[in-house]
């Protein structure tokens, strides 16, 4: 890896953080800094769905959350948008089932940078296992974040991975809040992937906080 902070990306997965523009609250600049004060460990800047900016306005504020990422030594991943990753330099790429391939992500973005995939099933799992750095499960939960979500599965593809891909960090993402957090962990994930939970908070730091 090319950047000191993620030497251990366990370590780094441990509180996981997702936001663009359309799930913001308030100013997206304001609530992830307020985040990064609370604690969180890895960024990822997800600006997709309806209302999602595009273009310059998207590139704006993913260079912004950048440096503000940086300032905290917290890795910053963008999701899908292979090329925007690059131009910037970003930290890594997440990518679902339904964006790129990730063995011709893995091949564009290097053996340097962080891939994560989002993973359903034991055989993109299994896929997954080969080419990515993580893999993010779910939804554990039920989940409004995503329009895309699909049905909550629980923890058991979670304590499938553990079982047999003991080596592969992996988070859980869907509906995880501060109470339910430990039912994740416990089933073996390393960290919690979460979007609403922090980012509609009234207090933002706090529910960061909270996660630890």
């Amino acid at each position: 890896m090319n950047r000191l902070y993620y030497q251990d990306i366990r370590k780094q997965l441990e509180i996981y953080f997702i936001l663009g523009s359309q799930n913001a609250k308030k100013d997206p600049l304001e609530t992830v800094k307020e985040a990064l004060e609370g604690g969180i460990t890895c960024f990822q800047f997800r600006e997709k769905g309806i209302g999602s900016l595009q273009g310059a306005e998207k590139r704006e504020l993913a260079t912004s959350l950048f440096a503000l990422c940086q300032q905290y030594h917290v890795p910053f991943i963008i999701n899908d948008d292979v090329d925007l990753a690059i131009e910037l330099d970003a930290d890594g790429v997440h990518v679902g089932q339904e964006d790129e391939d990730i063995a011709s992500v893995r091949e564009k973005i290097g053996p340097s940078k962080m891939l994560g995939v989002s993973v359903h099933t034991k055989e993109e799992l299994r896929r997954a296992a080969e080419l990515a750095d993580y893999v993010g499960i779910g939804p554990v939960f039920g989940t409004r974040s995503k329009d895309d979500a699909k049905e909550p599965a629980g923890t058991w593809l979670i304590e499938h991975a553990t079982k047999m891909y003991p080596s592969l960090p992996k988070v859980g993402i869907g509906g995880i809040t501060p109470e339910n957090a430990v039912i994740v962990r416990n089933a073996g994930a390393d960290g919690v992937a979460v979007i609403s939970a922090i980012a509609a908070s009234k207090d933002i730091r706090l529910t960061a906080n909270l996660f630890k």
